[in-house]
Parts: structure tokens; sequence; C-alpha cells
């Protein structure tokens, strides 16, 4: 079994990047998997946001 914790914690820091961040990551990454892997969490980020300002009526 994995361990919830460990990526419990890695969760929480992931969601904390800003997209100057990913952009880094993705800039930074040494494999075409991890620059997805990257890309991907940055998309997630994104939607995240968009999702709050879609919901609060601040378009």
């Amino acid at each position: 079994m994995c361990d919830v914790k460990k990526y419990n914690s890695i969760y929480k820091d992931i969601v904390k990047l800003q997209p100057e961040d990913t952009l880094q990551l993705v800039l930074e990454a040494e494999t075409e998997d991890e620059k997805e892997f990257y890309e991907i969490v940055g998309d997630f980020l994104l939607q995240k946001k968009q999702k709050e300002v879609v919901e609060r009526n601040l378009f």
C-alpha cells in the first residue's frame, strides 16, 4: 500500500505553485514525460483558478 500521508503532503505543495513555477518546471524538465506531467499540473491549477473566478462572477 502507498504512503497516503506522503502523497497528501506532495499534493499540498503542488497546489501552492504559481504559474511561473510550473513554467520553470516545464522548461527545466529532464524528460518529455516529466515535461508533460508539469504541463498537466499547470493546466489543472489554471482550471482550478478559472473555476473560482467563474463561481465568484468575476469575469
